[in-house]
């Protein structure tokens, strides 16, 4: 993997695509002569943009600051009293708020975001595939890995630039427009559904894919599970167009554990390929390892319910002090003696805010951290799953009534958001047995079916640490219901958060567009501001 990235940066060198976080854009977007699309093969430009898409290719600023400071605590998955934690007390740090985007800060070693290390590799694998017939599944792929980094780029800020963000090498296009939430999200799911119907099994087998090994049947699978996924985030804003696309998604999606997408991480590798998400929670930047720990709100969730998967996703003990990062190898995983963190806390010593005078308080120690066997350096980042599918077709089925039987989709979803966790690592493997018994214990009731379906989503996207959709979902479902923190001086006046500003890099370097669309933002463009597809 570490080979096939150096050839990735190698190739990205002489194709800079503007994407309005640059200055000089046309110098940078000039074809070096050394370089033309007859000299690279373009299997290395789709493992750059999956490995970007699971993390940064530095120090894992995306991570680190979108997935992990923000959208793990605003969900309430997980909990810190870290002060530059800004997400979990609500408060505004536009530097971190535009890590997804494009870093903003003055650290020379910052991350560059998703428009350079995600939409220029893959908008570069579909431009130079296109119309030629050796690389058929590669470019319908690469149309579909697309659509998947552009979801998550417009579900975190709203409109974003789209139909001109890394194009600048091929139309000259350096100040890219910002295009409509409502109408990326009509292209992408015209893309995902054109793009699926076409791969090939009887055409190339793709050498730069990570998720599948090149496996065109699993890459159908995949890609009507997100054609499933975009269409269901329409559910509450435009159910007519979410109905249509999930009957085309409907037998088509994944039907096992077997067919999850995940990259796995590379522990010898080097920083390019470690696993972003435990390199965090590792400690590797700071000390999130001792003070960042499961929430309250998600043990209380799984230990009231008697769930399998505590024992399996949570130990205590795991740090011993604040200043070590080897792991305690007596850590006990034993489900009784769990505890969550609250949110909305600190160490100021301040009886309402400091964590130590909280009622919950015994030891530091006795908070939840995740598991071993959840945050190895070589283990998986995962993309989109089973369960993830068919808790969204149980969805579908109630509110729509289509997709068959909501309580028969409920029960296989929950139970592979169990058994799926041997993924990670035998040590975390709930049995089929022990999923069955829970699902009988807690059956499927229509009258509270979509707070269920929901809830188990937030529970399983939390386990998978993909917090960016669990966030998403949140917004689009409303459940779990979830009791905001109100910490002095946050931004959303005691509010969850709705979506991350615009970077400010973009006034300067792509100052039309930008001052168009952060002057459209309905409410201001701010943290408590809504997406299109999050409407009132």
């Amino acid at each position: 993997m570490k080979k096939i990235f150096k050839y990735a940066l190698l190739a990205l060198a002489g194709i800079i695509f503007s994407t309005g976080c640059r200055k000089d854009f046309e110098k940078i977007n000039t074809n070096p002569a050394t370089y033309n699309q007859s000299t690279f093969d373009p299997n290395y430009l789709l493992t750059s943009a999956q490995l970007g898409y699971s993390g940064s290719t530095d120090f894992s600023y995306d991570t680190w600051r979108a997935n992990l400071i923000y959208c793990s605590t605003m969900i309430q998955g997980l909990s810190t009293v870290i002060g530059y934690w800004a997400g979990d007390k609500y408060i505004l740090n536009s530097g971190y708020t535009a890590a997804y985007w494009g870093f903003s800060g003055t650290t020379p070693t910052g991350g560059d975001g998703a428009y350079a290390e995600q939409v220029r590799p893959i908008v570069d694998v579909v431009q130079s595939t296109t119309g030629k017939a050796q690389y058929k599944n590669l470019h319908n792929m690469a149309r579909i890995m697309k659509a998947l980094i552009f979801e998550r780029i417009t579900d975190l800020y709203g409109d974003v630039p789209y139909t001109q963000a890394g194009v600048g090498y091929y139309n000259k296009t350096y100040f890219p427009v910002y295009d409509k939430q409502q109408a990326i999200y009509t292209d992408l799911l015209k893309e995902i559904a054109d793009a699926t119907a076409q791969l090939d099994p009887a055409a190339d087998k793709p050498t730069g894919d990570k998720y599948y090994n090149g496996d065109i049947i699993k890459w159908k699978k995949f890609g009507n599970t997100l054609l499933l996924r975009v269409a269901m985030r329409l559910s509450k804003v435009d159910p007519a167009t979410a109905k249509t696309y999930v009957a085309k998604a409907i037998g088509n999606t994944m039907t096992s554990n077997a067919d999850d997408a995940f990259l796995l991480g590379d522990a010898t590798g080097g920083r390019t390929t470690v696993n972003r998400n435990s390199q965090i929670l590792l400690g590797d930047g700071g000390q999130e390892n001792y003070y960042t720990r499961w929430s309250k709100t998600f043990i209380d969730y799984l230990k009231t319910n008697n769930d399998p998967r505590l024992s399996k996703v949570a130990v205590t003990n795991l740090y011993v002090t604040d200043v070590t990062k080897d792991q305690n190898p007596a850590a006990n995983s034993n489900a009784a003696i769990q505890k969550g963190m609250p949110n909305g806390k600190d160490l100021s010593g301040i009886a309402a805010q400091d964590v130590r005078q909280d009622p919950s308080y015994t030891a530091f120690t006795d908070y939840s951290s995740p598991s071993p066997a959840l945050i190895k350096r070589n283990g998986p980042t995962f993309v989109l799953t089973y369960a993830e599918s068919e808790l969204l077709l149980a969805d579908a089925a109630e509110r729509f009534g289509i997709a068959g039987s909501a309580a028969t989709h409920y029960h296989d979803g929950v139970v592979a958001a169990m058994t799926y966790l041997s993924e990670y690592d035998p040590a975390a493997a709930v049995t089929a047995a022990s999923a069955e018994a829970y699902v009988t214990a807690h059956p499927y009731v229509p009258a509270t079916g979509l707070q269920m379906i929901n809830t188990q989503y937030w529970a399983l996207t939390n386990t998978m640490l993909d917090f960016y959709e669990s966030w998403s979902n949140w917004r689009r479902s409303g459940f779990p219901v979830l009791t905001p923190v109100n910490y002095p001086g946050n931004n959303t006046s005691g509010t969850i958060p709705r979506r991350f500003p615009y970077p400010l890099t973009e006034a300067g370097n792509n100052t039309a567009n930008y001052n168009a669309a952060h002057n459209a933002v309905v409410g201001g463009d701010l943290l408590t501001s809504r997406v299109w597809w999050d409407a009132q």
